[in-house]
């Protein structure tokens, strides 16, 4: 618990989905000064801001959870935005962090950064091993960057920079905005909604064979808190739950939770992104005690419960 007690704590991304079950966590571990810049205050595209919210907050640790991000459908229609907004945002506040000598800088990366045709489970020794899917490569390089630098920080000014790899992520306060959400709350929203309107049928994108694996949020916070306190390395560690589900069966579920009657369409001109997602998750347990403990079942109760509540 004393780990994080005196010490000033800068959640990048802090109100945001992710962000606020960290800041909980934080909270629940005794820390007193947790600073979430927000948005109306800081752009952290723009250096100067950057600059300004460290005079201004002074922390010892970043937690880096900012991004702009979206599903299959935002990644295709904003590749420029989220390759320059993500690249620039992370680098910049790496090397201020780095001038102001801040202790730790914790970078969230994602499991797009992997390769396309990635073995399964992907082990972080892969990350490297081919491009990444198209529709989302430019996201996931522009994360892949903060890896390259917090590696090349690391051994030329000792700086503490680590680079974690979470799975897609779902639960309660999820993005249900159907321009931009991820395909667990873009499933729920299509159900409940069709249920609610009378709709006797449901439209999904691409053909329901590729897989996924998925995180629940909490589950999530809480890896990335234990990595802060307890990991120190060099090499990149995926966050997971080591599951994987294909898409199909992730429908068949979602519709069965919901109650929802209908037929399900499946659009194959729409793309299905990356064949499969599984991640090896043996180094975050080995390196820092961490394990996914909610079960898929419950999380995605707990999150169409929360839509069905806040919709």
């Amino acid at each position: 618990m004393s780990f994080f007690e005196n010490k000033r704590i800068v959640v990048t991304g802090g109100a945001g989905f992710l962000g606020g079950f960290v800041t909980d966590g934080l909270k629940k571990r005794g820390c007193k000064n947790i600073l979430v810049p927000k948005i109306e205050d800081y752009d952290l595209v723009n250096i100067d801001d950057i600059k300004r919210m460290y005079e201004d907050m002074n922390p010892d640790i970043v937690i880096h959870l900012a991004a702009v991000v979206g599903g299959i459908g935002a990644n295709r229609e904003h590749p420029g935005e989220f390759f320059y907004k993500n690249l620039m945002m992370g680098v910049q506040l790496i090397e201020q962090g780095r001038l102001q000598n801040i202790e730790k800088f914790v970078a969230i990366g994602t499991v797009c950064a992997y390769p396309k045709f990635t073995p399964v489970p992907f082990k972080e020794e892969d990350i490297w091993s081919g491009y990444p899917e198209e529709t989302n490569a430019p996201y996931g390089l522009a994360k892949k960057m903060l890896l390259v630098q917090s590696q090349s920080y690391r051994q030329e000014y000792g700086f503490n920079s680590i680079f974690l790899l979470p799975v897609n992520l779902y639960g309660p306060g999820d993005n249900f905005n159907p321009a931009s959400s991820h395909v667990i709350p873009a499933l729920i929203k299509k159900c409940v909604d069709a249920i609610d309107d009378g709709d006797d049928y449901i439209e999904c994108w691409g053909t329901g064979k590729a897989s996924r694996e998925f995180i629940y949020v909490a589950d999530a916070a809480e890896g990335i808190l234990l990595a802060t306190e307890l990991y120190n390395g060099n090499e990149p560690v995926n966050i997971g739950s080591g599951f994987e589900i294909t898409i199909k069966e992730l429908v068949e579920k979602i519709v069965k939770l919901t109650g929802f009657k209908g037929q399900v369409r499946w659009d194959d001109s729409k793309p299905d992104g990356q064949p499969r997602r599984k991640l090896d998750v043996s180094k975050a347990k080995k390196y820092f005690g961490f394990e996914a403990k909610t079960s898929f079942d419950e999380g995605l109760k707990a999150t169409i419960d929360w839509y069905q509540k806040n919709k």
